[in-house]
């Protein structure tokens, strides 16, 4: 603890709140944070932790400091941990003062020691286990793996899962099964971007055991390279780990290396690093790559690098074995402007070119209405909203507020949304004290809620990517979720061939995953206009869009193409 970094030190926090129970924990630590490291929420009360790594004892601007985060936070319990104590001036006022009514609580090293010496040796999902039970694709998933492991021939395995099912939970799974035969067992976990970094050792904290220590190597935080040699679970950024190669730096060994996103392994860098590692030798480590798809970005195959996959399960499948949550997808046609399609226009158009007279510019008031209508028929809703620009962001949650259905904030980073603010509008989110976040990105920071059954797109520039990272923050399953309501704003023409091809591959029996009982699910791509089915418009949008898939991945400016025959177009 003492020789930790002051991330670490954070993190060590957080950690300590996870086991005992607590809820919506993240560490927001960093410029901007308005006096917070780390909060959390137990028993609908919040907590707000400042944790300080300094060489001295903490005084009393400090605990100020940490009262007015609380206030900025809406929190109600006040913690502030030290590697070095307090002055004697704050255990003086802490028994002198009552705060305004908040609680505060002085954690230093001997206190956080008797704290986790209090928590269970097992890890979290070892002594909860019904709360991290494995659905039967996953416990698939896991064995795969472990046998692949267990048979020391091929020394790699491959795990292919659409968002949202799962696949750090798999690997997280049959790691610490692994680690529970092989005592002392050493864990690299390797991404190519820090933010994908720190979500990844969140993750394995329900599979750590108490005893087991991790460390993250990154350009934001200092190590110490003497220590990768000895931690357990070392989590490590593809880049920092290629520095030290580059620089005649050795690597320790490990016993399994776990990439996530392993279709970017195609990269220089990522093999400098593998061959270091010496992955694929006879005596290497046992590599388990991650990803949603087994094609790098450069169109070659994965198959020299991991091998077949162990397990392919992809959203289609998600969706018709029951794996993910039923999704009701509502794609609007009411912005199309069908005078300009009767327009005679000859040769072929890009995307971008079609877009730009095919699509009505303005219509946030209908939609406004079209979320109020959902919102209305969603059990216990809860959604997101992804919008192109924050200025757009800023007056759709505007509108949404000022229906008074709901309670709307946006979210973005920088441009003068302070990191205090939207730490704020995520904790209130996760508590359910906003209803509809307005975000400008896919959100894969910061925001984790099973319960999200509302998702809408507005005005989003279509990518296949970022359309399945973003429809992914709807389709986990949760207690009391019979579906998500997807609104889809159309304002790409790709869009509607996604849409389209999704409900030709909904509709049609599709490929099986394994032999697993497949149930009947509710999972439908609509198109709809004026709040009713709109069975005419998706089927001449089917007939001119003829090869849905080659344009549904064309790029923008890909003259790919033809304006519809004016006699073909549906009165309207």
């Amino acid at each position: 603890m003492r020789s930790a970094t002051w991330q670490a030190f954070e993190r060590l926090v957080a950690r300590y709140l996870f086991a005992r129970g607590f809820d919506s924990v993240r560490v927001v630590g960093g410029s901007g944070d308005g006096g917070a490291d780390v909060i959390a929420t137990i028993n609908e009360k919040r907590w707000l932790v400042q944790a300080k790594k300094w060489d001295r004892p903490v005084g009393e601007e400090v605990l100020e400091e940490t009262l007015k985060a609380v206030r900025n936070y809406g929190a109600e319990m006040a913690v502030v941990a030290s590697k070095q104590g307090f002055t004697q001036s704050v255990h003086d006022r802490l028994h002198r003062d009552s705060f305004g009514g908040t609680a505060v609580q002085l954690w230093d090293v001997p206190r956080l020691v008797e704290l986790g010496n209090r928590l269970p040796t097992e890890a979290p999902a070892e002594g909860r286990p019904d709360d991290y039970a494995l659905r039967p694709y996953q416990e698939d998933a896991v064995q795969a793996v472990f046998r692949e492991w267990d048979s020391d021939s091929s020394g790699r395995a491959m795990v292919v899962m659409a968002t949202g099912l799962g696949k750090t939970f798999v690997a997280a799974s049959v790691i610490r099964r692994i680690a529970n035969l092989r005592p002392g067992l050493r864990v690299l976990v390797l991404a190519h971007t820090n933010p994908l970094l720190r979500q990844l050792e969140v993750a394995f904290w329900p599979f750590l055991r108490k005893d087991e220590a991790t460390l993250v190597a990154n350009s934001e935080e200092k190590f110490d390279r003497e220590m990768l040699g000895r931690i357990s679970y070392v989590f490590a950024s593809r880049d920092t780990f290629d520095s030290v190669v580059k620089a005649g730096g050795e690597l320790p060994k490990f016993d399994l290396v776990l990439v996530d996103e392993c279709h970017h392994l195609g990269t220089e860098s990522y093999g400098r690093v593998l061959e270091r590692l010496d992955v694929g030798s006879a005596d290497g480590p046992f590599m388990l790559g991650l990803t949603a798809t087994d094609w790098r970005p450069d169109g070659e195959s994965l198959r020299p690098l991991l091998g077949e996959p162990v397990i392919r399960v992809d959203l289609v499948q998600g969706l018709k074995s029951g794996f993910l949550t039923n999704v009701d997808y509502r794609m609007y046609t009411d912005n199309i402007d069908w005078d300009s399609l009767r327009e005679d226009r000859g040769g072929r158009y890009s995307p971008k070119a079609i877009n730009r007279s095919l699509f009505v510019k303005e219509w946030d008031d209908a939609v406004v209405g079209h979320i109020r209508d959902a919102w209305r028929e969603i059990q216990s809703p809860r959604g997101i909203v992804f919008c192109s620009t924050i200025e757009h962001a800023k007056k759709l949650a505007a509108q949404i507020s000022a229906e008074e259905f709901t309670k709307a904030e946006a979210i973005y980073s920088g441009h003068g949304l302070l990191p205090v603010e939207r730490n704020k509008r995520l904790w209130d989110f996760s508590d359910g004290r906003i209803g509809i976040l307005c975000a400008v990105d896919v959100l894969n920071e910061g925001v984790d809620v099973p319960d999200v059954n509302l998702v809408v797109f507005q005005r989003v520039t279509h990518s296949r990517r970022i359309f399945v990272q973003q429809l992914g923050r709807g389709l986990r399953r949760a207690y009391g979720k019979d579906k998500v309501v997807v609104l889809d704003f159309v304002n790409d023409v790709r869009r509607f061939a996604a849409g389209l091809h999704l409900q030709g591959e909904l509709e049609g029996d599709g490929p099986k995953v394994g032999s697993p009982e497949t149930i009947s699910v509710g999972s439908t791509v609509g198109f709809r206009r004026a709040n009713s089915s709109d069975v005419e418009g998706a089927s001449f949008l089917r007939e001119w869009l003829g090869d849905v898939g080659a344009l549904e991945d064309a790029g923008e400016d890909v003259s790919i193409l033809e304006f519809p025959d004016p006699r073909l177009v549906p009165e309207r």
